[in-house]
């Protein structure tokens, strides 16, 4: 049988943890419960913050931005994986593959800016005070959500239309339990020498700039910390950022395990598992990460939790 573009509407194959029919209530009760603690905790976070005008700072307008991401990346995968298993099916319409390429690509560049872009708003609070509410006022603390969700967007458009110039042929499983645009191209038949350079590119730009950026931000505010005199003000300086080094560090780490994994073992299992490292844990804990270390927000949530009886 011969190769088959996308005007013949292609099946793919989504693998995900396991074949096992025993197993699949298990999986299936693992991803659904993942997935509503995802979108309660980060609806939590974005209600505290919109509700508590203490809040309504730099810095917690682009924690609730990152909590709405966490929420579309998490409803962009895991939805379709609980239909699947509860179906027991495991095809996914090309449209269907397409729109998840599309939707991840999108989520996941616009939470690799956003972090860079806190990480800026930390070092503009620690290592620049007396200016912080001039330089990152409202004006510009949009720009740079709309500036990063463009580049998102207009990343994510030009990896997509490239997967929409392929052929496929009848092999169209996926290792994973969503689509993932590299996967997906290893299925083609058709020559993916450019998709496969724009991938390397896209990488390394959208990536390595937001990662410099990041490293370049804690530089400066490690260098300005350790030149405070007082231990309180060390303390207090460090404390501001703990929680958003463990988010960057629990974003960039898992993905960096998926592909070290991916490079060291043959097994679509294995791979599967540690594309859920990367695509399910960290927005799911991301809401306890703000909300354990941040007494900010944990005021907040205490106030909103205590509303919640006066509702009924």
């Amino acid at each position: 049988m011969g190769p088959r573009n996308h005007t013949d509407a292609p099946e793919f194959l989504l693998l995900g943890l396991t074949d096992d029919p025993e197993l699949q209530s298990l999986i299936f009760s693992l991803f659904l419960s993942m997935y509503l603690v995802t979108i309660l905790g980060n609806l939590l976070i974005t209600w505290a913050v919109s509700s508590d005008s203490h809040l309504h700072t730099p810095m917690y307008f682009f924690l609730s931005n990152l909590s709405f991401t966490d929420i579309c990346i998490s409803t962009t995968t895991i939805p379709k994986t609980l239909a699947n298993i509860k179906a027991q099916n495991q095809s996914i319409t090309y449209i269907g593959c397409l729109t998840q390429i599309c939707f991840f690509l999108v989520s996941a560049g616009f939470e690799n800016f956003l972090l860079a872009v806190m990480a800026y708003d930390r070092y503009v609070a620690i290592c620049h005070p007396l200016k912080y509410m001039v330089i990152m006022n409202s004006r510009f603390c949009g720009l740079l959500i709309l500036f990063s969700l463009f580049i998102s967007i207009g990343n994510s458009l030009l990896h997509s239309l490239m997967v929409l110039q392929l052929t496929f042929c009848t092999n169209l499983e996926i290792p994973l339990f969503f689509c993932e645009v590299v996967q997906v191209i290893k299925l083609s038949c058709s020559d993916t020498l450019i998709n496969n350079i724009l991938i390397y590119f896209a990488t390394s730009i959208f990536g390595g700039i937001p990662v410099c950026g990041i490293i370049f931000s804690y530089t400066q505010i490690v260098s300005s910390v350790l030149r405070m005199p007082s231990v309180g003000g060390k303390y207090k300086a460090f404390s501001t950022c703990g929680s958003h080094l463990s988010v960057v560090s629990l974003f960039y780490g898992t993905g960096l395990g998926v592909y070290i994994s991916s490079a060291l073992t043959n097994s679509s299992r294995n791979t599967a598992v540690a594309s859920m490292m990367y695509t399910v844990i960290p927005q799911m804990l991301n809401p306890f990460i703000y909300s354990l270390r941040n007494r900010e927000i944990k005021v907040a949530l205490r106030k909103l939790i205590g509303k919640i009886p006066l509702v009924f």
